[in-house]
């Protein structure tokens, strides 16, 4: 019971200590999110009460699903710039319409995340290399903070997922600004920072929310233009079976996939670093996706929008002390108190002030020490982040995750096929043997007999590499040179292709009159040297644990120890 429920592992030790650090860390993590999730729900461009009800049920789900004890799920301005990035390229016709999409979505988001869970394969998030994220990353927060120019200059600005069309759109509505929302939502962003910087544990977003009622009421700034939020429906949300069409569904498809691993990927990487805060490990990568999952397709019952962990107010939570996630239990409750009797008081919200808060919580996702790092020790991944920020900003966003994905890949296959080929030899005064070309001086380089080490597996992609390295380096040693060694520690897996590539090799040097030796293989590269036929040119008598004693053999023919022996010829032909 507890693989399928996690939180049976913590609540047979609940205690009443950890019960006051959760009702506080989760009434303070509920104070933020009530006008968090209004202001990102209008990023997703839906309702500012859709915010509220993606805060409650998915919360629920995953404080029993969950096997983080200090992650905060909830909405969150990336996914909900994905979503309506998504839905905006859709023909919808009518708001009741968008927010149907936008609830079927997050069921099919749940739908892709609990699937891939079952089916343990969490590992496919690793396909999102950082740079591919930190380009993004940042590109999307950009994008975020300028699609909110249309609230804090109180005009109606087109709306675009492309960087520079919001911005010539933004620029040619500027004549039109409105002073009093310009002046709200400027002020709300110096009060926030302000605060931030004097003191982190004065909730600066909530101080600004209700200033900027206070002063919207009784100022009666709606009279002069200011855009409020306006009435928000009271009450909790209704079980509403989202509308099942299937040509809906594949339309839909690419983007719930998207925002599955974006969204898993935001989640495990927060939960991650909470682990390493708290020293705690109990964060499951495939029950993760389960939890995800649950609470995307649970709460889209209840007209939730998509969901996953947030950075910012899982910070909070662990800063306030929650031990375990009925944390998030609390905030869903303080959630429901607020739909249940305290949505009038939101009435005179200006969207500045939502517009503030938003700009101000993604400016801190513009990540500018990593690409720094980058350019110090990894153009060639700095190329990749600078390739996605520049894709995602003037393209779009599917097309920059796409395209920064692309090129990791190819960046990866590139290097695997040339990956780093060593000539070793020995380091005076001991039995190492290492790369000549980093210890120079210090190592004996002989003329009779070439070592070499390959550090990569061995497979189709790379197999006519090694093939030319190897041979360029036996032809420069010339005629002195009577036998190869391969180093093959660092090789973890021979394909076919390769291993015939191999086979072919050393038959030509035996034909040469060289000997050809192996010392170093693994276990699983011992096993393809036995099975694919690679044993039978070389045969088993020059098959080696340590480089030293292939070198011992060829000077000596000093034949191995029996441990030695069983050691270098065992594979699992043999156990078979």
């Amino acid at each position: 019971m507890r693989r399928i429920l996690p939180f049976l592992e913590w609540i047979t030790d609940y205690n009443k200590g950890w019960f006051s650090k959760d009702l506080i860390a989760g009434l303070t993590v509920g104070i933020i999110l009530i006008p968090q999730g209004m202001a990102y729900a209008m990023i997703a461009g839906l309702p500012p009460v859709y915010g509220l009800y993606a805060s409650l049920v998915p919360m629920i789900v995953y404080a029993f699903f969950g096997t983080s004890r200090q992650l905060a799920v909830g909405p969150v301005a990336m996914d909900s710039l994905l979503l309506a990035a998504g839905l905006g390229t859709l023909a919808i016709t009518s708001t009741d319409d968008y927010i149907a999409m936008a609830l079927l979505l997050a069921f099919c988001v749940g739908a892709v995340q609990l699937t891939l869970g079952v089916l343990r394969m969490g590992f496919l998030v690793n396909f999102l290399s950082k740079p591919v994220i930190s380009g993004f990353t940042s590109a999307a927060a950009l994008i975020i903070m300028f699609s909110q120019l249309k609230h804090l200059l109180g005009v109606d600005i087109t709306r675009s997922n492309r960087f520079d069309v919001l911005i010539m759109n933004a620029f040619e509505r500027i004549p039109d600004t409105n002073l009093y929302d310009f002046a709200i939502g400027l002020v709300g962003i110096i009060i926030i920072v302000a605060l931030k910087k004097f003191d982190k544990r004065i909730p600066g977003i909530l101080f600004v929310v209700i200033l900027g009622i206070l002063v919207v009421y009784f100022l009666n700034l709606a009279v002069f233009g200011v855009n409020i939020v306006g009435e928000i429906p009271t009450g909790l949300p209704s079980f509403q079976l989202p509308k099942f069409k299937m040509d809906t569904i594949i339309e839909l498809a690419p983007i719930a996939v998207t925002l599955a691993l974006i969204g898993y990927l935001e989640a495990i990487s927060i939960g991650k670093s909470m682990e390493e805060q708290t020293g705690e490990d109990t964060i499951d990568a495939n029950k993760e996706l389960i939890a995800l999952g649950s609470s995307n397709m649970l709460g889209s019952l209840f007209q939730s929008y998509v969901v996953t962990g947030s950075f910012s107010r899982s910070a909070i939570n662990g800063q306030a002390g929650a031990k375990t996630p009925m944390a998030l239990i609390f905030s869903a409750i303080a959630v429901a108190i607020t739909l249940l009797f305290l949505t009038p008081l939101f009435y005179y919200l200006p969207n500045a002030v939502l517009a503030s808060i938003i700009m101000v919580s993604v400016f801190g996702l513009i990540d500018v020490a990593y690409p720094k790092s980058l350019w110090e020790y990894r153009k060639d991944e700095l190329f990749v982040l600078i390739t996605t920020f520049l894709i995602t900003l003037f393209a779009g966003i599917s097309e920059g995750i796409l395209a920064g994905v692309l090129l990791s890949l190819l960046l990866m296959v590139y290097k695997s096929s040339k990956p780093h080929f060593a000539v070793l030899g020995k380091i005076e005064g001991s039995d190492y043997y290492k790369n000549v070309d980093r210890f120079g001086e210090n190592v004996l380089v002989r003329d009779d007999l070439l070592i070499v080490r390959f550090d990569s597996q061995l497979y189709f992609g790379n197999k006519n590499f090694f093939k030319k390295q190897l041979l360029k380096n036996v032809a420069a040693k010339g005629g002195k040179l009577k036998g190869v060694i391969l180093n093959a520690e660092a090789i973890s897996y021979i394909d076919s292709s390769a291993a015939q590539m191999l086979i072919r090799v050393i038959e030509e040097l035996h034909e040469r009159g060289l000997q050809f030796y192996i010392s170093g293989a693994t276990g699983p590269t011992r096993d393809t040297i036995f099975s694919s036929g690679i044993i039978e040119v070389l045969h088993k008598q020059y098959l080696f644990v340590q480089t030293k004693e292939a070198v011992d053999y060829f000077d000596n023919m000093t034949p191995l120890s029996v441990l030695s022996s069983q050691v270098a010829h065992q594979s699992r032909r043999d156990r078979n």
